[in-house]
Parts: C-alpha cells; sequence; structure tokens
C-alpha cells in the first residue's frame, strides 16, 4: 500500500528526542526556545510561540486578539472542524462564507455580506498548503478594523511572493503527525507584535507572568522540550520535504487528466500538504478503486463545517454550495516525500485508469 502519509522520522529525530531525555529537562526549556527562534526565522516574523496543538495556537489566538462572547469570525466552512471550534471556545460565533471554486481557499468576495458591527476577525485556511488570497483579505480588514488570524495549520514554507504564510497576520501552525513537519503534536503562534507575543506567552502557562504570578486566565497549553527537540531535527529538512512535495506534485500534475488537478495562483508557492483532485461524479468509486489497488487516499473534507451535527445544532442553516460541491469532490493522493519514482508511476497508472485522458 503506498500511504497517504509518511511521516519522515530518522536518526536525526531520534537523537535529538534522546539528547533532551538525558538532560532530564523535559518541559518549555531551551530546545524550545530554539525551536522558537528558528520557527521565527523561517516564517520571517519577530515572535514564534510553541503550543501544545494546532487547535491551542488557534484558540489562543483568538483570546490574545481580545475575541471574545458576542464577537463574529469569519472563516472557511472548508476546513478541519478545529479551525471554527477554537472561535466557539472563546464564546464567539463563527461565521462561515463561500470558498473560491479553484484554490478552494475563503473567497474574499463572499466576506463584505457577512461583515457585522460584531465581526473582529478573519480567519482564512490556507488550505492543503495554499495560501489564501492575503492582498484582497488585507484589504477588507483595513476597511473594516478587523484582525487577520491564519489557520496555516497545512502550509509551513507556502508564500505568496516572498512573503510567507502566517506573516499576513497571526500565523496558527500544526505539527500533529502528518503535517509537512512535525513534532507528534504541537502548533505555534507567529506574529510580530509584541503585545499579541506576550498575551499568549501569560496564556499558554495558566496564565503566568512570573512564579505565581497569574493576572488572567490561562491554560496548560505548553510544547515540551522532546516535541521541540523533534521539530528543531525537521525543521533542518523543511526546505528538503516541500521541494520533494513539490516535485511530486509536479509530476502528478504533469501525468494526470489537466482538468482534475490542483489550482495554484500565479506568484503562489504551494507546499501540498495534501495533493487533492477534483472528481466530478463517482468520487467514492473511485477512491475505493485506489485503495483495492494499493494508493492510500483521503477525502478532506467530505461534510462542510456548518452541515456538521454540532453546526446545525448550534442553528446554522444556510447553503454554501462551493463549499457544499467541493465536499463531494475531493480526493487526496500521496504527494508526501517518502514516495519513490515507482510510487508516483502506480498512483499515475491507476488514477488514469479510473478517470482517463
Amino acid at each position: 500500500m503506498i500511504p497517504i502519509a509518511s511521516p519522515v522520522l530518522e536518526k536525526e529525530e531520534i537523537d535529538a528526542v534522546v539528547g533532551v531525555l538525558r538532560s532530564r529537562h523535559l518541559v518549555q526549556g531551551k530546545i524550545v526556545e530554539q525551536f522558537e527562534k528558528q520557527l521565527a526565522e523561517v516564517v520571517g516574523v519577530k515572535h514564534a510561540l510553541a503550543v501544545s496543538s494546532g487547535t491551542a495556537a488557534l484558540h489562543l489566538a483568538l483570546l490574545a486578539h481580545g475575541i471574545g462572547p458576542g464577537d463574529e469570525v469569519i472563516t472557511t466552512p472548508f476546513t478541519f472542524i478545529a479551525t471554527a471550534n477554537a472561535v466557539l471556545y472563546t464564546g464567539a460565533r463563527p461565521v462561515f462564507a463561500d470558498i473560491c471554486d479553484d484554490t478552494l481557499n475563503l473567497d474574499p468576495s463572499a466576506i463584505e455580506a457577512k461583515i457585522t458591527k460584531r465581526t473582529k476577525a478573519i480567519l482564512p485556511t490556507h488550505l492543503y498548503g495554499c495560501p489564501a488570497d492575503m492582498a484582497a483579505l488585507h484589504e477588507i480588514a483595513s476597511n473594516h478594523h478587523l484582525a487577520i488570524i491564519e489557520d496555516a495549520a497545512q502550509a509551513i514554507g507556502a508564500a505568496i511572493g516572498n512573503k510567507p504564510a502566517g506573516s499576513f497576520g497571526t500565523g496558527c501552525f500544526s505539527f500533529y503527525a502528518t503535517k509537512n513537519i512535525t513534532t507528534g503534536e504541537g502548533g505555534a503562534i507567529t506574529t510580530d507584535h509584541d503585545e499579541i507575543a506576550e498575551q499568549v506567552r501569560m496564556l499558554r502557562n495558566q496564565g503566568q507572568r512570573a512564579k505565581y504570578d497569574h493576572p488572567v486566565l490561562g491554560y496548560n497549553y505548553r510544547l515540551t522540550d522532546l516535541q521541540a527537540a523533534i521539530g528543531l531535527a525537521q525543521l533542518n529538512r523543511l526546505e528538503e520535504f516541500t521541494s520533494k512535495r513539490i516535485a511530486n506534485a509536479g509530476y502528478l500534475n504533469a501525468n494526470l487528466p489537466s482538468g482534475i488537478t490542483p489550482s495554484t495562483p500565479a506568484g503562489y508557492k504551494h507546499v501540498y500538504h495534501q495533493y487533492t483532485i477534483r472528481v466530478r461524479t463517482g468520487r467514492d468509486e473511485v477512491a475505493t478503486f485506489l485503495n483495492a489497488a494499493g494508493i492510500g487516499t483521503g477525502i478532506h473534507y467530505p461534510i462542510p463545517v456548518h452541515k456538521q451535527q454540532l453546526y446545525v445544532g448550534l442553528g446554522y442553516n444556510g447553503t454554501l454550495p462551493v463549499a457544499e460541491r467541493a465536499s463531494s469532490e475531493v480526493l487526496s493522493l500521496p504527494v508526501h516525500p517518502s514516495l519513490t519514482t515507482q510510487d508516483l508511476e502506480t498512483i499515475v497508472q491507476e488514477v488514469r485508469k479510473c478517470l482517463p485522458l
């Protein structure tokens, strides 16, 4: 079976973890600080703050911007549910706008009609590793005095021009096991704003400003040095991993039917956390065929967030046609760095059997 994801964990990661174990300093120590420093350099920001998960990053970023009960945050319905759930954690309400039909990212033209006096932020997801239209989103945010919080969980290394994902607003990253780099579980917030960074430092550590001094309600969202050690080793190979993903995607783009392959706007660096095709009819049958042929697939995502039972129960009942159509058509194929030339040839061969040119 060619797996849909395959984390690359080798001697560097093992040695790094053993080094931390031998040091006996396991939580929020110098290794976490080194990981944060290197991550900030990669993203091109002043501050990177490591936390326990990508969901924790979203939660704390929202809180650090003062978002809470009675507020609204405009976001995408076509994302992992954690994006919207983090808004609920604060007591605010996610407001869903539809997506672009090409990139499947939040559609700027759908946002204006969703803005009310309660709106405090726009929360786009850089879906599958392709940045959202940040120029258009920034213009809207500036005109309405809104914060931008980027869900960059799938987009470490992605960029628009020379500007990395996570540097357009307050960035939120995930380092879950299947992400482009991993710490096993973990996340980070990136920002150029000292005040946001200071709030996050307190919030992730029980609201602690100094030892046993707790001016605000906080959380236990710390990252361990064990995880950060893995992350440092992975960051050192981020460029290698990204180049392989882009090359693998390039091969698939060149050899699969052009009408089904992912769209990347000019000047955008897509890092292919997922390589997702569009199967207009019979998507589930195609997935079954490929799985039987030994090719792992994924559906990201089969149910838009606004149609999830949780959100229907909260009173969400609108229609977002582009997101709903995409949920019935998307199919992710393996693109990870561990793929061999033979793997790529097999993927193309089997996909073309059921989706011929």
